[in-house]
């Protein structure tokens, strides 16, 4: 392979001429032919028996000219744009065949895009107000009460009427004009009166009643209900068999120990709001990178080819397809429930993927221009951590990451964190 020639032909697409030489050009052919046989039928000969020699006569010289270029230049293209110093994105590859012959051997240009260039107007000094992070009693006692309602049982009750909040069983049958209608009857029915799961008006007549009354209930059903019963007054028959209420257990010293490692009621408050306090330090910390990442992709110039967008949004789409499979989900599933496709899902992740491609390639420029690198002794750390997250043999992880798109996601890091120390932080109120 040789670099004949390099041309910009417009803003990120260049045109490479390559040669490929005669020697690799004849193997490439002999490569063309030993596939091609097998399916070749020549008579006299057994299917993948036939000589090449036989064959070219047959159906002429440059019968595996075609399989052959397309077998050597993935190749010798990969090679000239090592030589050439571009960095290129995936993207459709213009190819064009200028000569092929045994005697010269091939060649081809090939119009290939290019990574953009960069520049950003601002990074250092950017600033950004991190929220004060005070945790109020109210959302201790809320985090609190989750847990008991999470370890309530529940009892009947005998000794007043129904209310909001009670579960209630019982028999109903509807009927419309006199007439029963289907689907409008059953037997030891459960519902939590106050939950909203039966048409206005139901469940607010539920309550007042005592277990073993028998009763009726009016309503009119939604305009917009089911063909048939939409717009129509009902009348439900009623037979209460039971009323059921939620018992939250004691907050006391006995309930931390149930709940929890601690033995006592304030040491369990006291580690609740300390967790608050670091998932809210944590959230607060978040908002400051995010606000920071924008004015980054704001300052950031570029002309970025739209391929890098449609890649990022292949690479979206694989990542939400593996969570999907991980659940037990395909993605044809996923789509028929949520009555989308892929074009509406492509579409909803766009604007991520260009915030991701800017942000990209604003934090590669500030660490280019900040001259940072990855040593040896860093690559090999962050293998090693990866191993031991996805709990395997360190050499099965080399193998599966580039080591340069690893050193390329760690000097992103590097980046982020310069941002970062040298943004103005002021605290909010």
């Amino acid at each position: 392979m040789s670099l004949i020639s390099t041309n910009k032909v417009e803003e990120n697409r260049v045109k490479l001429e390559v040669s490929i030489s005669p020697e690799d050009f004849a193997k490439a052919i002999e490569t063309a032919y030993r596939k091609a046989v097998k399916t070749i039928n020549v008579p006299g000969f057994r299917k993948g028996k036939a000589p090449r020699a036989l064959i070219e006569k047959m159906y002429g010289d440059e019968v595996f000219f075609e399989d052959a270029v397309n077998e050597a230049y993935p190749e010798a293209l990969s090679d000239a744009i090592e030589e050439s110093g571009l960095t290129v994105i995936r993207d459709s590859i213009d190819l064009d065949v200028s000569k092929t012959s045994r005697e010269e051997g091939v060649v081809f240009t090939a119009v290939v895009t290019t990574y953009p260039e960069v520049s950003i107007s601002k990074y250092k000094g950017l600033e950004a107000t991190k929220k004060l992070v005070v945790v109020a009693e109210s959302q201790v006692d809320e985090e609190i009460d989750r847990v008991r309602d999470r370890n309530s049982r529940m009892v009947e009750v005998t000794d007043r009427p129904t209310k909001n909040g009670d579960t209630v069983v019982f028999d109903f049958e509807g009927f419309c004009d006199g007439e029963a209608f289907e689907g409008g009857k059953a037997e030891n029915f459960s519902l939590v009166l106050g939950s909203g799961q039966f048409i206005p008006g139901f469940e607010e007549q539920m309550e007042g009643k005592n277990p073993g009354d028998e009763f009726d209930v009016n309503v009119t059903f939604p305009e917009d209900y089911h063909e048939g019963l939409a717009g129509k007054d009902a009348v439900f028959k009623i037979k209460l068999h039971e009323v059921k209420e939620k018992e939250l257990p004691e907050l006391d010293d006995d309930f931390a120990k149930d709940v929890s490692e601690f033995d006592t009621l304030e040491e369990y408050r006291n580690d609740i709001r300390a967790k608050i306090m670091e998932r809210e330090e944590h959230e607060a910390e978040h908002e400051v990178e995010n606000n920071l990442h924008h004015q980054l992709i704001d300052n950031l110039e570029a002309n970025i080819p739209e391929a890098m967008f449609e890649n990022k949004c292949d690479d979206l789409v694989r990542d939400m397809e593996a969570r999907l499979n991980a659940q037990g989900l395909s993605m044809d599933v996923y789509m028929q429930y949520t009555n989308s496709n892929i074009e509406s899902i492509r579409e909803s992740m766009r604007p991520r993927a260009e915030e991701s491609v800017k942000l990209r390639l604003a934090l590669e420029k500030i660490a280019q221009l900040e001259g940072f690198e990855i040593s040896d002794e860093e690559l090999e750390a962050e293998y090693t951590k990866i191993s031991e997250m996805v709990k395997r043999d360190i050499e099965e992880v080399k193998a599966a990451i580039d080591p340069n798109d690893l050193k390329g996601d760690l000097l992103t890091e590097k980046a982020v964190e310069f941002v970062k120390e040298n943004a103005v932080i002021t605290q909010g109120e």
